[in-house]
């Protein structure tokens, strides 16, 4: 599975964030790889946060899955890390879901592991 890690010049950590958020990716998505074939990381400052108003970090996801149109998902939060993992864990249902849909739909067996009954 492809990593690419994009951050704005307001995002420190550089090469140590990038090998980071690969491990991090890998971890989550380790069942899916076999479907993943990239990830994009796109990290960026955002001026005020939705909530509380304040400076924040911003992080969005984006994959592309074999044979499937990309997902992109995003959050964000006060801490790069805060917003990467909240981000990851969309990622990370949105491509199973999408996945589970396909399967269904075909009849094969679901990505989970559980064999679907009708």
């Amino acid at each position: 599975m492809q990593v690419q890690v994009h951050a704005d010049d307001s995002i420190q950590g550089g090469d140590s964030l990038a090998q980071w958020a690969q491990e991090e990716i890998n971890a989550k998505l380790s069942r899916l790889k076999e479907y993943v074939v990239r990830v994009e990381v796109f990290l960026s400052e955002v001026d005020a946060l939705k909530g509380t108003g304040g400076p924040g970090k911003k992080c969005v996801l984006e994959t592309r899955a074999n044979g499937r149109p990309p997902i992109a998902v995003n959050a964000e939060a006060e801490k790069v890390k805060d917003a990467f993992t909240a981000a990851l864990e969309k990622l990370r249902r949105a491509v199973e879901t999408d996945l589970d849909k396909v399967k269904d739909k075909n009849g094969r067996e679901s990505v989970r592991g559980v064999e679907d009954t009708v």
